[in-house]
């Protein structure tokens, strides 16, 4: 008996659907589980209420009586995609507007936007999310909303303000003295002190996870892509605080040292790392560090670099560190490096988030499998979330998607989701998605 077939013969068995709440049964030509097994024919996941209660083959699985069936055809359900970072809130850069967005929106602009950005990175099957930078505490209050059911979005975790070193990557720079001017508060901390200062700060106001900026990047003005900008001991201090609050840190690191630094410091994830070594490789590797490789940023701003849409430095930046993320995400693979799907999205669009599983196989290296595996279970698991997410299992929120077609013949299938539940309510059908 294949594994598989054993899993499914022990959910067979079904519990009782509970009083008052709708049972629903998704059917399709095929499942995948989101645990890396092989694609299951014929599949079902039944529903009740927000949770999964029962998922296998339609001649294993007994649909209860008065069962609402959703028959999907020629699809593949699976897991609710996960999006281990994104930033929903704001203008993308794609926006032509976004350079001058800090002077010319007025406060709360940004934050409205988020709501649209979130409902289509929902639509795009992607029910979970990490935001991983946000101003003014904009993700938190997206959080609440969706919450609180006034706006349809992905679940979320925030980070609140992204923290780093004054004039560095995640300190808003290129305008003169007294724009955009910066404090613990708002992420900017120089030395141990103030970055756990910075750190506290954040938590008060409700941050789930610290955004770390561990070296330069590609869109801010002024640095190198790829300097280290934190020393080892201030990585440690955001590490050290961190953890005693019970939060994981996520390290936007480029750079060859400041990947090693940031590993070495203890961060759970490493954001880009764009010019990997092999010596960071394993690093990463040994410490179970995960990488979120956000390789649909690297593509979107090569692309404006060639088309002019940056220019300078910028532009310049972003053609180095395309060119060296296509090796990078390989060297990971070949080590055995925990792999989380992260589109960066808010550089690009919102809502095409699913081509960064076409881009984890054409530039990564990836199987089709170990693609969607890498945006369901891998990502749940770096959240922490995976006994809540990430597979179809019972017990599981009723997180599903489903995709037209088979995704491990064709992964740019998981682009075009036709099929969207988040906590047991449909959000798109077939021929009518919510709008």
């Amino acid at each position: 008996m294949s594994r598989f077939s054993t899993f499914a013969a022990a959910l067979c068995l079904i519990a009782p659907p509970l009083g008052g709440q709708t049972t629903t049964a998704l059917k399709a030509a095929r499942l995948i589980d989101g645990s890396g097994a092989a694609v299951v024919r014929n599949g079902v996941v039944v529903i009740t209420g927000d949770r999964i209660v029962a998922v296998g083959t339609q001649s294993q699985v007994t649909i209860p009586a008065g069962a609402r069936v959703i028959d999907l055809g020629d699809a593949t359900l699976l897991p609710g995609f996960v999006d281990a970072h994104v930033h929903l809130i704001g203008r993308p850069l794609s926006d032509p507007k976004a350079d001058d967005a800090i002077v010319r929106d007025l406060p709360g602009y940004a934050a409205i936007q988020g709501v649209t950005n979130a409902q289509k990175t929902l639509m795009a099957g992607f029910t979970t999310v990490r935001v991983l930078g946000s101003d003014d505490f904009h993700d938190i209050a997206l959080r609440q909303a969706i919450s609180d059911g006034v706006a349809i979005g992905p679940r979320m975790q925030d980070a609140g303000h992204a923290i780093g070193i004054t004039g560095g990557h995640c300190d808003t720079n290129g305008y003169r003295p007294g724009i955009a001017e910066a404090d613990y508060r708002t992420g900017v901390a120089d030395g141990a002190d103030e970055a756990r200062k910075a750190v506290r700060y954040q938590v008060k106001y409700g941050a789930d996870v610290i955004k770390m900026c561990a070296t330069g990047g590609v869109l801010s003005e002024g640095d190198a892509v790829g300097a280290t900008q934190y020393t080892l001991d201030e990585m440690k201090a955001i590490v050290d605080e961190a953890t005693k609050l019970d939060r994981k840190v996520a390290a936007h690191a480029q750079g060859t040292e400041g990947i090693k630094l940031a590993v070495r410091a203890g961060v759970t994830s490493i954001e880009h790392a764009a010019f990997l070594d092999e010596e960071g490789a394993r690093l990463m590797a040994q410490h179970g560090t995960y990488l979120v490789p956000t390789i649909s940023a690297a593509e979107y701003v090569e692309q404006a670099a060639k088309s002019g849409r940056l220019k300078g430095l910028r532009a310049e930046k972003a053609l180095a560190a395309a060119a060296a993320m296509r090796n990078g995400t390989r060297l990971a693979l070949r080590h055995h490096v925990p792999i989380a799907l992260g589109t960066d999205a808010g550089v690009g669009p919102h809502g095409a988030n699913g081509h960064e599983f076409t881009l984890m196989v054409t530039w990564g290296g990836l199987s089709p499998m170990e693609s969607i595996v890498a945006g369901t279970l891998t990502g749940a698991k770096l959240l922490g979330w995976d006994k809540d997410i990430g597979t179809l299992a019972p017990g599981k929120w009723a997180d599903v998607v489903a995709v037209p077609g088979d995704p491990t013949a064709d992964i740019t299938v998981m682009e075009r989701p036709n099929f969207v539940m988040k906590g047991g309510v449909v959000y798109k059908e077939p021929g009518a998605p919510i709008s």
